[in-house]
């Protein structure tokens, strides 16, 4: 079972999967009843043990229902997303024909893994109509949908016997400003030993990228309708107002200041809910009232206006505000109340996040002032220093870097001490083993996600304030020319909050001139904004070393590429690749 961020090189042997022949006796070992071998790497042997949890039998036969609930097309009729499936149709139907000659076969699926179209050379007993793990064991549409990255699995990595002589390999599918995958291409094929990348995997990626243009071609115009629907409903004044579609949601500053967040999931539930029934004009909750909105008759989302009552005070969330932490970004707030809320209550609470989004912080400023015992699973020996009953509060960190018996030993408190003050900070990454799955399912009901930096760039301007250290006696505080904000502002921060202060407080400590910072005082990446297209390793190191030494020769591209032993150019093609505008 492979996954791949960036394809690896053609003809190259995968390193990260063992020959078939061994999985293959190894899977026979397992299914007999003994725990896979050392040798199975461990992804796999997680995906073997969550497919008999959840009880998936490896000789189920294909539904005897799947021919009946598709149609000449490979339509499954279940109520897919129509964005999904109009914009994937033509380019899916073009490729059809192409199909039977490469003797593969070509599906969609929706996030919720439903095929809602295939077509192409595989046998009808080897389609599901359902490629959840819960239903089919371990897949490539599952693993692709779970990492967010093209991924490959082939014959014995599969749980089911009619797959053991298929390879298959599936891109995710992002809808426009989302993140969240809204769906699979999958490509499968007869199986491939050794084969790295699956042939087909170019094909299955430039599917999904012409799916995934197809989808902005087909949002755009919907997008705008509900976006126009909304600024009208605003009025141009900052009126409460909210707007929903799908997974999407805008919310006035107005709306802001009035809803929780509890409110606002209560008021998008509502509206759902009238979309669902076609009621224009209902009352909902927050005194609101919803008008539906249509493209080309088309139901594209609905936008609600509040009329609070008069003298209503701006809601707060249940629990103590985090009030000490910079950011008043609509999703910055969103998060940091539900968890203010969700620490109201005696159970644990679990704040997930990239590094350095403030999850410890957020931790320790969620239990009021207290002084918490910090316990950090990256430095080992977990349950040696774990209390067996702890009378005080316990921020357990870095939760994803948990050996497995420091994971049973959280296990077995949260047996004996369902209501413990334990608060844990995960950093998502690679997939986690059965053992911390289970921890992480366990506490998924009480979690808060906080958003990258990047996801809020409207409170830079606020932490810039936070993180900045104290001016010396008689000096002025660290200010920011526009041109310099902007490009902070612009900046992906991959290191988020935690890489913004370093940076800021070592310009602070370094810098000689007075007044406000300017751009060309900034960083050299920072300076320069993210490349304009995903750079490998090896070139965001070549970009970074060019920057730092057109800065060295003060921008004179002659001198920097006879100091770095290239062509003049050579250095100009190499920046407009990177899209580096120095």
């Amino acid at each position: 079972m492979t996954t791949a961020e960036h394809p690896p090189a053609a003809g190259l042997p995968s390193t990260a999967r063992p020959a078939l022949g061994q999985l293959r006796r190894a899977r026979a070992r397992f299914l007999a009843g003994h725990p896979p071998p050392a040798d199975v790497p461990d992804e796999v042997a997680a995906a073997w043990r969550r497919a008999r949890f959840y009880g998936v039998r490896p000789d189920a036969a294909a539904d005897s229902a799947t021919d009946a609930a598709t149609d000449s097309a490979g339509l499954a009729p279940q109520s897919p997303d129509p964005a999904l499936l109009e914009a994937a149709r033509p380019v899916l139907e073009r490729l059809a024909p192409v199909l039977v000659h490469e003797r593969a076969t070509l599906l969609l699926t929706d996030a919720r893994l439903r095929v809602l179209w295939s077509a192409g050379h595989a046998p009808r007993d080897t389609l599901r109509p359902d490629l959840s793990e819960q239903s089919v064991g371990p897949n490539s549409a599952a693993l692709a949908l779970r990492t967010g990255h093209r991924a490959e699995v082939h014959g014995p990595e599969h749980i089911l016997d009619m797959w053991q002589e298929v390879s298959a390999v599936s891109v995710p599918l992002r809808a426009p400003g989302d993140s969240r995958p809204v769906g699979t291409v999958t490509v499968a094929s007869a199986l491939c030993g050794g084969c790295a990348p699956h042939p087909q995997a170019a094909l299955a990626e430039a599917t999904a990228a012409v799916v995934e243009a197809e989808l902005r071609a087909y949002t755009r115009a919907p997008e705008r309708a509900l976006l126009d629907a909304y600024l009208s409903a605003c009025a141009g004044q900052d009126r409460p107002v909210a707007a929903f579609a799908g997974h999407s949601r805008l919310v006035s500053g107005a709306a802001a200041q009035l809803l929780s967040a509890r409110d606002v999931e209560d008021l998008e539930r509502a509206v759902h809910e009238a979309l669902r029934e076609d009621t224009p004009g209902t009352r909902l909750p927050c005194a609101a009232t919803v008008e539906i909105v249509r493209h080309q008759g088309r139901v594209v989302g609905a936008v609600a206006v509040l009329e609070p009552a008069p003298g209503r005070a701006p809601s707060t969330p249940a629990g103590r505000p985090p009030t000490a932490l910079a950011g008043h970004s609509v999703p910055w707030r969103h998060a940091t109340e539900r968890a203010a809320e969700l620490a109201t209550a005696h159970a644990p609470l679990l704040l997930v996040g990239e590094r350095g989004t403030g999850k410890t912080t957020l931790a320790r400023e969620l239990l009021g002032g207290t002084e918490p015992l910090v316990v950090d699973a990256a430095e080992g020996d977990l349950h040696e220093t774990l209390p067996a009953d702890p009378h005080g509060s316990l921020v357990l960190r870095h939760a994803e870097r948990l050996a497995q018996h420091d994971v049973a030993a959280i296990v077995a408190l949260l047996e004996s001490r369902p209501t413990a003050p334990l608060l844990v900070t995960y950093t998502p990454g690679a997939p986690p083993g059965p053992c911390l799955q289970r921890l992480l399912d366990t506490l998924a009901a009480r979690s808060v996600t906080l958003p990258a930096l990047r996801e809020r760039p409207e409170d830079i301007k606020e932490l810039l304030a936070a993180v900045a250290p104290a001016p010396e006696p008689g000096q002025p505080p660290l200010t920011w020319t526009l041109d310099a904000r902007r490009a902070l502002e612009r900046y992906p921060w991959p290191g988020n909050v935690t890489e913004l202060t370093h940076v800021v407080r070592s310009l602070a400590r370094r810098r000689r001139a007075v007044g406000p910072v300017r751009r060309t005082e900034l960083p050299d990446p920072v300076r320069e904004g993210p490349a304009e297209r995903p750079l490998t390793p090896m070139e965001d190191a070549e970009r970074t070393a060019i920057l730092v030494a057109l800065r060295r020769h003060g921008g004179n591209k002659a001198r920097t590429a006879a100091a770095l032993g290239i062509g003049r150019a050579t250095l100009y093609r190499k920046l407009r690749s990177y899209g580096s505008h120095a």
